[in-house]
């Protein structure tokens, strides 16, 4: 499973991506909105710490000003994904950004039926936001089961999976477990992964072992 890193903060990005972990990065306007910077200057710098797609939204909510944007974000680089919601006017304007060979990233979906449309219109991603979900009481990551299901039913599809509102470790887990090409996650969620308690308590072991033998390797 690929790890997107979903914010718009690019010190965090480019930390991070210091790891080799990030493979892409999704974005929205209330995230950028948080870093108080320019967009498209805010989207061309992540452009360029990843090598993977960078997911840019557009704002409009009319087919063709949707694909109007799409065109101008894609033109910031080469692996910019637009971000278009999953309405029928988003579903158009993904189809036509599609046939033009451009990256389309079909976000907020909740419903595995509204994943199959997605598909259908050529999405290169699907996203179903499952922390949102499980805000109304439903289990989020039913619709990731159910999508990867139909999705398995077709060998021709390739849209994949990015498991969006991504909130805790579990879901992480839960989410490879079922199948997703990609999840997701906030930084503080991606950095909680390399923690555990017996970690921390064997290498404090190991550390106190060392000094007693008074060496050092340097």
């Amino acid at each position: 499973m690929k790890f997107f890193v979903d914010t718009a903060d690019t010190d965090e990005i480019r930390d991070l991506a210091q790891t080799g972990l990030v493979d892409g990065v999704t974005t929205n306007p209330s995230l950028v909105a948080k870093s108080g910077r320019d967009f498209t200057e805010v989207v061309q710098e992540i452009c360029g710490m990843v090598d993977g797609p960078v997911s840019a939204e557009v704002t409009a909510t009319e087919t063709g000003a949707m694909v109007e944007e799409g065109r101008k974000l894609a033109q910031i680089a080469d692996n910019v994904a637009i971000k278009v919601p999953l309405t029928w006017d988003g579903l158009k304007a993904c189809r036509v950004l599609t046939q033009a060979g451009t990256m389309v990233n079909v976000t907020l979906c909740f419903s595995a039926n509204q994943a199959l449309l997605a598909v259908k219109a050529g999405a290169t991603f699907i996203s179903p936001f499952i922390g949102r979900l499980d805000d109304i009481g439903e289990d989020g990551m039913e619709i990731i089961r159910e999508i990867r299901t139909i999705y398995d039913n077709y060998d021709a599809l390739s849209t994949q999976i990015l498991v969006a509102s991504i909130r805790n470790d579990e879901h992480v887990k839960q989410a490879a477990l079922a199948g997703a090409d990609v999840a997701t996650v906030p930084p503080e969620v991606l950095r909680s992964l390399s923690e555990h308690p017996l970690t921390d308590k064997g290498l404090a072991a190991f550390l106190a072992d060392w000094e007693k033998t008074g060496q050092s390797i340097l």
